[in-house]
């Protein structure tokens, strides 16, 4: 599996992690103690850690750090707008769009060709 690929599929699974991690708790936890949420976020986040450490080395053997760091700024974007939709249940903003298009942009700069 090329190196690309493996490192997508591991930022992704460690997105899903982040983004509960992150920010379930706003949805699951309102009522309790920011420290009982932040112990379940810490629980979720090891297993963050555990793809995204390997995913990060693998990526680091073809990918510039810069480019792995845009790399996880559009897996994470990818991840977060279906949360937000379908977990947290908010509506869809046009600013999604506008911060994908920034995102777009980045990408072809952090990946074009040195010239």
């Amino acid at each position: 599996m090329p190196v690309l690929l493996q490192t997508a599929l591991l930022l992704m699974l460690s997105n899903v992690f982040m983004t509960f991690a992150w920010y379930a708790h706003l949805k699951n936890l309102g009522g309790k103690a920011w420290w009982i949420a932040a112990l379940a976020s810490w629980g979720i986040a090891l297993f963050e850690y555990l793809l995204q450490v390997p995913a990060n080395r693998i990526g680091h053997s073809e990918l510039s750090l810069g480019q792995l760091k845009i790399l996880q700024e559009v897996i994470t974007l990818t991840v977060f707008v279906p949360f937000v939709l379908l977990y947290m249940r908010e509506p869809l903003k046009l600013d999604y769009l506008w911060a994908g298009l920034c995102i777009l942009g980045a990408v072809y700069f952090i990946f074009r060709s040195n010239a």
